[in-house]
């Protein structure tokens, strides 16, 4: 039976915003975490972010640095040090710059007990090289197929791509047991129907649940509309 989790996104640069959207949203079962990014961290600092919002859910806090580990190997520590001394629960990592760095960052996250997320394909279009962009399409197989056998359980999957995210699901290939954390929900109309093969899948909002005037009513509706069942 599949099973669906909602991660607000907290992609904005007021901390008060975010956290009227966390006040509003904690009590809801149907959501996983938070996922905040560069805008609260640059603005306000990770470790005061994570504390403000641990006034209000003790949910996993989702840093995604939009995007990490694309820098050289030997940066992955630090990288994973500022994330533990700040609080970090998970960490999404996109590594475009080689396996080595997909190894030395994933090992520095799982050494200090943080969550590792890889993603290898973003939502928009023009990405891949096949779509106008600059990355190979190879490299999303090759990216999740290395991430597995490193340990890693979870992965980013764009909702607005299923043709691709089923290419990975045969080359991986991915496992019940892992979870599938997916941008493109709400705002971006991806439709997590066309994504069977995944058993654990998150569906990560943003702009959407930002804009709403309610937003549990706006979870409640989507909890609905999921069959959720909370």
């Amino acid at each position: 039976m599949k099973e669906y989790r909602i991660i607000p996104a907290l992609d904005v640069a007021d901390l008060e915003t975010a956290l009227r959207l966390v006040c509003r949203t904690a009590g809801r079962a149907s959501v996983y975490g938070y996922k905040l990014g560069f805008a609260l961290g640059l603005a306000h600092g990770l470790p005061e972010t994570v504390r403000r919002i641990r006034e209000w859910t003790d949910k996993p806090l989702i840093y995604d640095h939009q995007k990490a580990a694309t820098d050289i190997p030997d940066t992955g520590a630090l990288f994973a040090d500022v994330l533990k001394q700040a609080g970090i629960d998970e960490a999404i990592l996109f590594p475009h710059t080689g396996p080595h760095v997909l190894a030395a960052w994933t090992h520095a996250l799982q050494e200090r007990k943080i969550k590792p997320i890889v993603g290898a394909a973003m939502t928009h279009p023009a990405y891949l090289v096949s779509e106008g962009g600059f990355i190979a399409d190879s490299a999303a197989t090759a990216i999740c197929r290395q991430a597995a056998v490193l340990g890693v359980s979870a992965f980013v999957v764009p909702l607005t791509k299923p043709e691709l995210v089923a290419k990975l699901a045969v080359g991986v290939p991915f496992t019940a047991q892992q979870e599938f954390y997916s941008p493109g929900f709400g705002a971006q109309k991806g439709d997590p129907a066309q994504f069977p093969m995944l058993a654990r899948h998150y569906l990560i909002m943003g702009r959407s649940l930002l804009a709403a005037e309610d937003p549990a009513k706006k979870l409640a509706e989507v909890e609905n509309e999921l069959g959720m069942g909370v």
